[in-house]
């Protein structure tokens, strides 16, 4: 990734960064860039794997966002938006500083990490495909209409995943995450999603399944 600036996406668009954590995690100094809390998260991880993607992530997000703000990776600042269920300061991650400063939203799964970036309010998720087995059961928790369409799709771990980026992505970019019940909100294939949101697959490589969600109308992809 080199380092030129870049315009914030226009309106209706999300520039999509998707990489393997390895990727981004190589350079001796990487922590360096990151601040305290993230420091003191990393250390919590028993497993060096999870350490290092968690690093890697991290890693990736600065140095793309160090892009769209105009400022080093290292100075970037990060605060909470209230919550929309509780009202209180951990709702969605924001960019601390100007209004104009880029929207975004993480998300990392095994070895990938996904970075979207957008002027208006933006989710995004990736996951690992889940066993077959288990989908009757992670079914469950969903929407009366996407189980009826998980059904007919004779629960298939890509049915599955397909809805189920897209409600992490929608509840994401609402800043409510799993604080809202899954049950709530319609993302299938059928019909409209909540109002005011457009929701769209993304491309992601094979046992994996990727979405985003935007506040928008429209919604028009670039992945980078």
């Amino acid at each position: 990734m080199d380092d030129d600036e870049l315009p914030v996406p226009e309106p209706g668009s999300v520039h999509l960064w998707l990489r393997e954590t390895g990727d981004v995690s190589g350079s001796p100094d990487a922590p360096d860039l990151l601040d305290a809390d993230e420091r003191a998260r990393a250390a919590r991880f028993h497993r060096d794997r999870d350490r290092d993607r968690y690093i890697g992530s991290h890693l990736l997000l600065r140095r793309v966002l160090a892009r769209y703000a105009g400022q080093p990776p290292e100075a970037l600042r990060f605060t909470r938006q209230p919550c929309p269920c509780c009202g209180e300061p951990h709702g969605r991650p924001a960019l601390a500083g100007p209004a104009d400063l880029p929207q975004f939203s993480l998300s990392h799964a095994g070895p990938l990490t996904l970075v979207a970036v957008a002027c208006d309010p933006v989710g995004a998720d990736v996951e690992a495909l889940p066993a077959a087995d288990s989908v009757p059961g992670l079914a469950r928790v969903l929407h009366p209409d996407e189980r009826a369409e998980l059904e007919e799709a004779e629960y298939g771990p890509e049915a599955f995943a397909r809805i189920w980026t897209r409600k992490e992505a929608y509840l994401k970019g609402t800043g409510s995450g799993l604080g809202r019940d899954p049950k709530l909100d319609y993302v299938g294939a059928r019909k409209p999603g909540p109002p005011g949101w457009t929701l769209a697959d993304a491309a992601a490589p094979p046992g994996f399944a990727a979405a985003v969600a935007l506040r928008s109308h429209t919604l028009l992809l670039d992945q980078r």
